[in-house]
């Protein structure tokens, strides 16, 4: 009988005592010939090294993190807009239920237009768009129609008009939804007690959102921004305040609860500094800074 070499049974593999080395070889490479063990091992040794080589070679700029605040480096250059006032402003009515966001009675009254438009004029003497830039407002009316007064007056092209569905919203302030636009300052209120202080909720769908809240939906957008551009300049666009002054807080270590103290006018246009606060808006104490928000104690 000719026996041919596909027909030999393979040698038996000499293994330690299952005590000194209990998890090898795998039971795949039991039926393995030495010739095949001594492969696979020199291909195991070879892409080990290609993945450290090019795990070392990563470029810093590459090697981005989770998005922290305060960061440690930001990776774009950024510029905070207020939009104009809405109509329900011009009427000195709180509307912050994201299901009408996108009404008429939402838009820019024509007070909120002059406010749009000396904001673009601003960015304009800023430089902010010499070179290029990306402008994200929010889809709530006046927001977007803010950012189409801005990239017409600073000769953006609208594809660089990036709409943000849901991390831009107005905050949320539950039963205070209708009220006078005075009401806010009982809100300001709780948040200087706590960041984690809702308003009073309300059965009609309007959110009753904390500082925690928005400081989430914020440090997400800019997580999304950092990661997708780099060396870019940025317009971010706010139908409100408290979206722009808890951003400000968390980039520049404020406390949360004090957020209120950066808080921008209708139309209001600032330049992110990470190592500074606008002198104007300094909070009276350096009690205040939180390096680790929203635990702030």
């Amino acid at each position: 009988m000719i026996v041919t070499s596909s027909s030999r049974s393979p040698p038996p593999l000499l293994l330690p005592p299952p005590s000194q080395n209990p998890t090898w070889p795998p039971p795949l490479l039991l039926h393995l010939r030495p010739q095949h063990h001594r492969r696979l091992l020199l291909l195991r040794l070879a892409t080990s090294s290609i993945s450290l080589f090019f795990l070392r070679h990563i470029p810093a700029a590459a090697a981005r993190g989770l998005f922290q605040m305060p960061p440690a480096r930001l990776s774009n250059r950024y510029f905070l807009v207020r939009a104009g006032e809405s109509f329900y402003e011009g009427m000195g009515v709180l509307n912050t239920n994201p299901v009408t966001k996108t009404s008429v009675d939402n838009g820019l009254s024509l007070e909120g237009k002059r406010q749009a438009a000396r904001a673009a004029v601003e960015l304009q003497r800023l430089e902010a768009c010499s070179g290029s830039c990306w402008i994200w407002p929010s889809i709530t009316q006046r927001a977007y129609q803010a950012a189409e007064i801005i990239a017409s007056v600073n000769e953006v092209d609208r594809s660089r008009i990036v709409p943000e569905y849901s991390f831009l919203d107005a905050r949320g302030l539950g039963a205070l939804e209708g009220r006078s636009l005075d009401a806010v300052s009982e809100v300001y209120e709780f948040d200087e007690v706590s960041p984690n202080n809702k308003p009073p909720p309300i059965t009609d769908g309007t959110p009753n959102e904390s500082v925690s809240d928005v400081f989430v939906r914020v440090t997400q957008l800019m997580s999304i921004l950092e990661t997708q551009y780099s060396e870019q300049t940025i317009v971010i666009i706010s139908p409100d305040s408290d979206n722009l002054s808890i951003l400000q807080a968390g980039l520049t270590g404020v406390d949360l609860r004090r957020h209120w103290d950066l808080s921008f006018k209708p139309g209001e246009v600032r330049m992110v500094d990470p190592e500074s606060i606008p002198t104007y808006k300094m909070p009276a104490s350096a009690v205040y800074k939180c390096m680790n928000p929203p635990s702030c104690t």
